[in-house]
């Protein structure tokens, strides 16, 4: 079977609703200072206006244009809303320019009725959301792009393209418009006449991105498409005869959907770490909620748990409105699943970090991911950035790498290390016996502290390839006062250079 794409462009359009007497309509924004059409409706493009032109031309061509202000990003944002919907016919959805989507559909059309009954239902989806669109279905991108935006017919048939690109104007190809111009200047206009135009001359005079984009239309050069979002794993959806708005109801289909998966899931030795729910409401807004999991997971009872969590969370953001349509349970990421027979096994550490596991997982999905952090360490002889907190994203693994040091980084001998460290090392006043010598006392916080004992120095040279090779060294103490309170001090910066004051600071307490 041909693989087969198609692609649909959308323009601004007045609604089926909108009173007869309504003037025409456009859009304008500025562009190198000058006001210009960026988009019209039909009873514009009637007058004759076009995108680009200037508003003051347009306003003498047509004086009763009505003209609203351009807003981009309110324009991305409704086509990315309207590629969401698209989900609902193939995960695949790429965006084409600011105003087109482009779809895979190989492999869904057969579960519409075929290619002709998926653009009939497209087509009346969209037309009743007040949308006039353009749609064409063709085996490669671009030649559904061509036919979609220049007035192609809907279904293309590969043994047909060269006889439907021909007509169409060489701006089809997405060739720049100097290109474009240099063409026409030497006649040709038409597919058609570049079709039949010598390659050599042509690639010589014009570069090869025309013979390129010709081949990518025809097939004969591959184009991939890169979809918005990570295409999932392993995918199950339910469609609806009825809405429904019950969020009980939605957490019961998604537990059915995630039995549906835990077959597929065991087929490839599997368990999903991240999943993801799509719920697709009648007037087309589309939900996506997603859950990860610390280990592999399989279970459709803990998997709709998680839902369940998530859900409590986002209840004020989801709104049923006149219901649900659609739902769609993704895998979007996968491990091999360690296979335990816990009946058998009477493991109290097993069934202890299983019960670690659900915790984890709940709480990561009611709060989100940065609700629980791991410290980690870093490969840094730095205390300022030997570790850091990351998000509870590996788990259980990412938690025993913590808490038993496996991590693949070269540990030198050194002294001991505080148990607390402040978010950022606080200058004190230190009085000493001896220059280079350990502290006497020092002044922190308004508080003078003297010195019952002192440990050190343990020097710590920069590090050159981030502090550059100018940084000073620090030679560290470890402090207790008189009180019984220990500190880990260090000073910046050496005596012997005399271009460096050493300076004290406090960065760490011990137990």
């Amino acid at each position: 079977m041909a693989r087969r794409r198609w692609g649909l462009s959308w323009r601004l359009d007045r609604s089926s609703t909108t009173p007869p007497e309504r003037p025409p309509l456009a859009c304008a924004g500025r562009s190198a200072n000058t006001m210009r059409l960026t988009a019209l409706d039909e009873a514009a493009e009637g007058f004759g206006l076009r995108v680009g032109q200037g508003l003051a031309e347009a306003r003498a061509i047509c004086a009763g244009l009505d003209v609203l202000e351009a807003d981009p990003a309110a324009d991305r944002s409704f086509l990315d809303a309207i590629a969401d919907w698209c989900d609902r016919y193939t995960p695949l959805v790429a965006l084409d320019g600011e105003d087109g989507l482009l779809l895979d559909i190989s492999g869904c059309a057969h579960l519409f009725g075929g290619e002709a009954k998926l653009v009939e239902d497209l087509d009346q989806r969209l037309t009743a959301f007040g949308l006039a669109v353009h749609i064409s279905v063709a085996s490669t991108p671009g030649l559904a792009r061509a036919c979609s935006r220049f007035g192609g017919p809907t279904l293309v048939s590969p043994p047909d393209a060269i006889r439907v690109l021909s007509p169409l104007p060489v701006a089809a190809l997405r060739l720049d418009a100097g290109t474009l111009a240099n063409l026409a200047r030497v006649g040709l206009k038409t597919v058609g006449d570049l079709i039949a135009a010598p390659r050599p001359p042509i690639t010589r005079r014009f570069g090869p991105v025309p013979i390129l984009r010709l081949d990518q239309a025809l097939g004969h050069e591959g184009e991939p498409i890169s979809p918005r979002r990570m295409l999932p794993l392993l995918s199950a959806e339910r469609r609806l005869a009825e809405p429904i708005v019950s969020e009980d109801h939605v957490l019961d289909l998604a537990g059915r959907l995630a039995g549906g998966l835990k077959t597929a899931l065991e087929a490839r030795g599997e368990g999903g770490r991240l999943f993801e729910l799509l719920v697709f409401r009648v007037d087309g807004r589309v939900f996506r909620i997603e859950v990860g999991a610390s280990a592999p997971l399989r279970d459709p009872v803990r998997i709709r748990a998680l839902f369940r969590e998530r859900l409590g969370v986002l209840a004020d953001e989801l709104d049923a409105g006149f219901g649900y349509e659609l739902l769609r349970l993704n895998v979007l990421l996968s491990e091999a699943f360690d296979i335990r027979q816990a009946a058998l096994a009477e493991d109290e550490g097993a069934e202890a970090s299983e019960l670690l596991t659900r915790f984890l997982d709940q709480v990561t999905a009611r709060l989100g991911e940065r609700a629980l952090r791991l410290p980690v360490p870093l490969a840094s002889h730095w205390p300022d950035r030997a570790a850091t907190h990351a998000p509870l994203t590996d788990g259980l693994k990412a938690l025993g790498r913590a808490l038993v040091g496996t991590r693949d980084i070269a540990s030198p001998r050194r002294s001991p290390r505080p148990i607390r460290l402040l978010d950022r090392p606080e200058e004190v006043e230190v009085m000493s016996s001896v220059p280079d010598g350990p502290p006497a006392s020092f002044r922190w916080r308004r508080v003078q502290r003297r010195i019952a004992r002192a440990e050190g120095p343990e020097r710590l040279a920069p590090e050159w390839w981030t502090d550059g090779e100018d940084a000073p060294p620090r030679d560290y103490f470890r402090i207790e006062d008189t009180a019984g309170q220990r500190f880990w001090l260090y000073r910046e910066g050496l005596f012997e250079r005399r271009t460096v004051n050493p300076t004290w600071f406090l960065q760490g307490f011990f137990s």
